[in-house]
């Protein structure tokens, strides 16, 4: 099992505590991520990306301020106008009309998806068909015509190429041929737009007659014809427009983005490193006892040892302590850490209190009394001064019809309140005074039992009340040589426990030491032997 740590160092141990603590955690956040992973990636259906790269060359058949100053454009100006006009209405309509885009399949995407996204496709699909029957024909033509143009205009992304007057035209389809066709169809058909600018303003100069005219009428007639027919030659490509195709699209032979399986990879390493810094968030949130360095760390009085969590519902080990389970033997090892002190600085009498209830104190008084009076041969007596909430006596399964209320309320004498147990531990339990504790503990007959007491017994274990909502443990300490405070592991805060043993230290109260009840050991012993 894990040791006392004697050095307020942090070691390799304290951060594997952390991580097989916070395991649950780390496991979770596994599963989370690989699932959320597996399952993005099942619903994400591939796409293929095809370029055409363009030229911006500046140069018409007429003078117009507009290419006159496009070349002393910036990069980024360039690029922002070409995107604009390439993904403009009569470039993009007249692309769709052109692969008649707007008859594709509503469930087209189902083809090329898993068979986990297809029944979402089909349930998308269920619900357009639905909604488009409560129109006519004629509206349903005009809807997917339009819902064609704007899928088209969000596959379509325009680049510009550093340092040149080039930029890029990239569509991206689930079909790897689809790809090439629609960036083809759409930087053709951008094409065509700058030469009906330029037919424009070569008739509005020149009229319909003129041969320029009928020459640049016949280009876009022929280039018109060849929108959707696969790759043309260069000359062709090149055309006389002042936006030039200088590279075709051709079919994409990977998937667009970085493969399935590189992802699963990077998720596999990220995983665990985002649970392990979840794991490190939740150790620095939680302002918890935890281990006995954190006691070294944050009281001003020392660590006498820890008690491991016990499952079973009775707390108290058999008289004999021959048992060699870890919860025996760490009260062995807190009951000699006891012996020490009351041998070394000559104490007779301790406190054991904790700063909220339920720590288990009850406990720890009941297993260090007997092991000191059994196995030490002391004549031990254990007092329960917890007049609030009284559990000695369904521990040890005494009697509780005369104990320390009825000794202090005058209603009973010290010795008729005295049992004692086969292994010759003598305990007063708590009574069945109905008087107020605070007013039973500042009487004088708590300073004359403790005298009584110590003129008969070697050693006075007091299990008292927590400190968070009364002050019995503040009062009582008055009558004890040093006060133990028991800490169950991962309940109290390190800020209530501070708050809760003020009162002790302005009082100047002797503090023994703190004893960490509950204990896990989250390192599994051979991993612990071997860091």
């Amino acid at each position: 099992m894990e040791q006392t740590q004697s050095q307020n160092t942090t070691t390799l141990r304290d951060y594997a505590r952390v991580l097989f603590r916070h395991k649950a955690v780390i496991i979770t956040c596994f599963i989370t991520v690989m699932a959320t992973v597996f399952i993005g990636l099942k619903l994400k259906t591939p796409l293929y990306e095809a370029r055409v790269k363009m030229l911006i060359s500046a140069e018409k058949q007429v003078e117009s301020p507009y290419y006159r100053d496009i070349i002393g454009m910036r990069q980024i100006d360039i690029a922002l106008t070409q995107s604009e006009i390439v993904k403009s209405n009569p470039v993009i309509e007249r692309a769709v009309m052109a692969m008649k885009l707007y008859e594709q399949p509503l469930n087209y995407e189902k083809r090329y998806c898993s068979s986990l996204k297809a029944r979402l496709v089909d349930r998308s699909t269920k619900k357009l068909a639905e909604k488009l029957s409560q129109y006519t024909n004629e509206q349903q033509t005009a809807i997917l015509f339009r819902s064609a143009v704007e899928r088209l205009r969000k596959s379509i992304k325009v680049e510009p190429i550093r340092d040149t007057s080039l930029f890029t035209i990239s569509a991206k389809d689930y079909s790897p041929v689809g790809a090439a066709i629609i960036a083809n169809v759409v930087s053709r058909s951008y094409v065509i737009f700058d030469l009906e600018q330029q037919l424009a303003e070569l008739q509005l100069k020149y009229g319909d007659k003129h041969l320029a005219v009928k020459q640049l009428r016949d280009t876009i007639e022929e280039m018109k014809k060849g929108l959707t027919a696969g790759p043309v030659s260069d000359i062709e490509a090149i055309g006389p427009a002042s936006v030039k195709i200088m590279e075709q699209a051709q079919i994409p032979l990977e998937q667009a983005g970085p493969p399935e399986f590189v992802t699963f990879i990077l998720a596999l390493f990220m995983a665990p490193f985002l649970g392990v810094m979840l794991a490190f968030v939740f150790e620095y949130m939680d302002q918890t006892f935890k281990s006995p360095l954190d006691m070294e760390r944050y009281l001003d009085f020392p660590y006498l040892g820890s008690i491991p969590r016990k499952k079973l519902r009775d707390k108290v080990v058999s008289p004999d302590f021959k048992s060699n389970s870890a919860y025996v033997k760490a009260f062995r090892s807190l009951s000699d850490q006891v012996f020490l002190l009351i041998k070394n600085k000559n104490i007779r009498s301790i406190l054991f209190t904790s700063s909220l209830a339920r720590e288990g104190t009850t406990a720890v008084v009941a297993n260090i009394g007997r092991y000191l009076a059994n196995k030490l041969g002391h004549k031990v007596l254990v007092i329960d001064a917890n007049l609030r909430g009284s559990n000695m006596h369904k521990l040890l399964k005494l009697s509780d019809d005369k104990g320390l209320s009825d000794i202090l309320a005058g209603e009973a004498g010290f010795n008729e309140c005295i049992r004692t147990l086969d292994d010759g531990l003598s305990v007063i339990t708590s009574g069945n005074s109905g008087f107020n504790p605070m007013t039973l503990l500042d009487t004088p007959r708590m300073a004359s039992m403790m005298k009584e007491a110590r003129e008969k017994y070697d050693v006075i274990l007091i299990d008292s009340a927590y400190l968070k909502d009364f002050q019995d443990a503040i009062m009582t300490s008055d009558y004890t040589d040093g006060v133990v405070l028991v800490i169950d592991e991962g309940r109290a805060r390190r800020q209530v426990v501070s708050s809760a043993i003020k009162p002790l230290e302005n009082k100047g109260a002797n503090m023994l030491g703190a004893v960490l009840n509950n204990r896990t050991y989250a390192i599994p012993r051979l991993i612990y032997e071997w860091i």
